[in-house]
């Protein structure tokens, strides 16, 4: 063994399949069987095991999923969101190990020293852990416990019928020789080029890389191979760091009797956010992200993350507070009294990265108090802020969300947007639309057959209070759209015209009328 690598540690690891899946489902509230794919960069990064008997596999693109299984439901890849929805399982275990390390969401590690002599064996504390996340709802662990990390997640990895995987200590090397060096791709340390160049010098197998001169793989491939080289043989010294457990900053206050006004609950969670706003502050931190949960007297929950683009004051917490209670409410008030308030930090920053400079924080701390006394005054949606979307016409593209909300896409603005239209995009959006007649040379209004052909060209067009020559034309983009449903089917042409101002215009042709969809100034 050289000098430099130190004999790995015992490890147990517990791995959890599918676990973006897993946490899209509990997220978005599905069934626990639904047909959900996982998207990143227009192809499938994870699915769930029902997809994949329809035969949607990872890798595949979205168009060749929807494909096999029309009824597919997709969601993007949220990484944050996956590490939210793992901390439960984190802090379950917690009430067992102590010293677990995150790897990533779905997959955390834990030296299996302490738990084997605490429980008996080995196995035994694989057994206890894996009793504690059944009762949580966490389906399919499976749990590997070897010499290093890499060696106790590919155990975990492998298809057994059991859902315990033990590599006897010392036999790390044995155990990884018939794998393929594929599986180098998964560990942290890899890179897709080092395995790309050992199958091509005829290395197939983490065996057959492990029997290579050391001295010779860090003088080919660098500290990047060498590295590798020593997973292979089973000489994985990276140590288990535990993480540090969060403080429980959450703060919540119970209504005796429940009640069933705003302007009351708001009153009472005042003192609430006061609490919680100096809870953080006390632990250097600032909140982000703050998910409100009201129970009601009807048994309901209604739970809702909140964004800021700074950091919340107490004020601004009770208007969150105030606007979720408004969005479940009615013209005579509340559906139902409320009996307990929570406030939990979804997302927090040291205080450090928030502090004002010492003449404060410039226009953009002006601009972001003015913009948020207004939003508290007027409410949620009275400050919208607009972004690009996806879609083919510049009105489908545009997208409101209110001041400080996360940005989510009713479309993902990503490409492929067949028919989109081609840049460059007008600087004005008419909406709705303005409408006016295309003419051509001869008079006759300008028609678009079936096969994008034009009767003519455009020579002018009228808005009914004035008629523009026009001098210049390109087009048309036609798009067919949802043209399955008969009774939503749309075919739309558009045409980029500059009249003999200089000015240029978006024409749109639908169902045989004209619209000038926007300007470009």
């Amino acid at each position: 063994m050289p000098a430099s690598i130190s004999a790995p540690e015992r490890v147990l690891l517990l791995w959890c399949p599918d676990w973006p899946v897993e946490a899209a489902i509990r997220t978005q509230g599905l069934k626990p069987d639904a047909l959900i794919a996982i998207i990143e960069t227009g192809r499938v990064f994870a699915c769930s095991a029902s997809a994949r008997a329809e035969g949607v596999i990872r890798g595949l693109k979205l168009r060749e999923a929807q494909a096999r299984c029309p009824t597919l439901l997709v969601a993007p890849h949220h990484p944050d969101e996956e590490a939210r929805a793992f901390e439960p399982v984190l802090t379950a275990i917690e009430e067992l190990m102590p010293g677990v390390q995150s790897l990533r969401p779905g997959v955390c590690a834990i030296r299996a020293r302490g738990p084997a002599s605490y429980y008996g064996s080995e196995e035994e504390a694989a057994l206890w852990l894996l009793d504690q996340l059944d009762e949580l709802g966490v389906p399919g662990t499976r749990i590997g416990i070897a010499d290093g990390v890499f060696t106790a997640e590919q155990a975990a990895r492998q298809r057994f019928p059991q859902r315990i995987r033990v590599v006897p200590a010392g036999t790390a090397a044995e155990y990884l020789a018939p794998l393929p060096v594929g599986v180098l791709d998964d560990s942290s340390a890899g890179e897709a080029s080092v395995v790309t160049l050992l199958r091509r010098l005829g290395v197939y197998t983490l065996g057959d890389f492990a029997a290579l001169d050391a001295g010779d793989v860090r003088d080919r491939l660098g500290e990047q191979g060498a590295r590798l080289h020593a997973l292979s043989g089973g000489l994985d010294s990276r140590p288990v760091v535990a993480r540090v457990p969060p403080d429980d900053l959450e703060c919540a206050i119970a209504f005796e009797p429940a009640v069933d006004r705003i302007d009351q609950v708001a009153f009472g969670v005042r003192a609430l956010a006061d609490r919680f706003i100096a809870g953080l502050t006390a632990a250097k931190l600032v909140c982000t992200a703050v998910r409100v949960e009201l129970d009601s007297e009807s048994d309901e929950l209604s739970s809702r993350t909140w964004l800021h683009p700074r950091s919340f004051t107490t004020a601004e917490v009770v208007d969150r507070v105030r606007w979720q209670l408004q969005g479940g409410a009615s013209e005579v008030g509340l559906s139902s009294g409320i009996i307990a308030v929570r406030l939990i930090p979804a997302s927090v920053d040291s205080i450090g990265n928030h502090e004002e400079g010492l003449f404060g924080g410039g226009p953009d701390e002006r601009i972001h108090h003015a913009l948020s006394r207004v939003q508290g005054m007027l409410g949620r949606t009275a400050v919208l802020t607009g972004a690009i979307g996806g879609g083919r016409g510049p009105a489908d593209r545009a997208t409101l969300v209110p001041w400080g909300d996360r940005l989510v896409h009713d479309r993902e603005p990503s490409p492929p947007w067949p028919g989109h239209l081609p840049a460059p995009a007008p600087s004005t959006v008419f909406e709705p639309p303005r409408p006016v007649t295309v003419f051509s040379a001869s008079g006759d209004t300008l028609a678009v057959d079936v096969r994008g052909a034009l009767n003519g060209s455009p020579a002018s067009m009228s808005s009914g209070r004035s008629t523009l020559r026009l001098t210049a034309w390109a087009g048309p983009w036609t798009v067919d759209e949802q043209w399955w449903d008969s009774a939503r089917a749309s075919r739309t042409s558009r045409f980029q015209v500059v009249d003999t101002t200089g000015t240029a215009w978006l024409l749109a042709l639908e169902h045989g009328h004209w619209w000038a969809e926007g300007r470009y100034d």
